[in-house]
């Protein structure tokens, strides 16, 4: 659905009283801001200041270790970013790679494609 659409669905909600003059000013204020800032450089739909931007932003910060680091400084990356110590990144891996058998190839790929610091 475009902006077009979704102002004119609010004007028809405007229209059959569901939503107040003021609700519909404020939602199509929203609306246009939030296109405004779809349509600037280096925004995405992401960063629009909730959540998802919160995670966004710590995901773009994850690195790898260079000093707290065993083999490739994926957990020591993890616990800077997280909060939690990366000793219990290494324990999470290690018992995904015991009793899942996956935590070594999330490892590996976290080795290959994370950068380092």
């Amino acid at each position: 659905m475009n902006i077009s659409d979704e102002i004119k669905r609010l004007h028809e909600l405007h229209q059959a009283g569901a939503l107040s003059a003021a609700e519909f000013e404020q939602a199509k204020a929203k609306l246009l801001n939030a296109s405004v800032n779809l349509n600037k450089p280096g925004q995405s739909a992401a960063s629009s200041g909730n959540a998802t931007d919160d995670f966004v932003n710590e995901v773009s910060r994850l690195r790898r270790a260079r000093g707290d680091r065993w083999l490739g400084g994926v957990c020591g990356g993890l616990g800077k970013v997280s909060g939690v110590e990366s000793w219990v990144w290494r324990l999470v891996f290690a018992l995904c790679t015991i009793f899942a058998g996956f935590g070594f190839l999330i490892y590996l790929l976290m080795w290959i494609f994370v950068p380092e610091e």
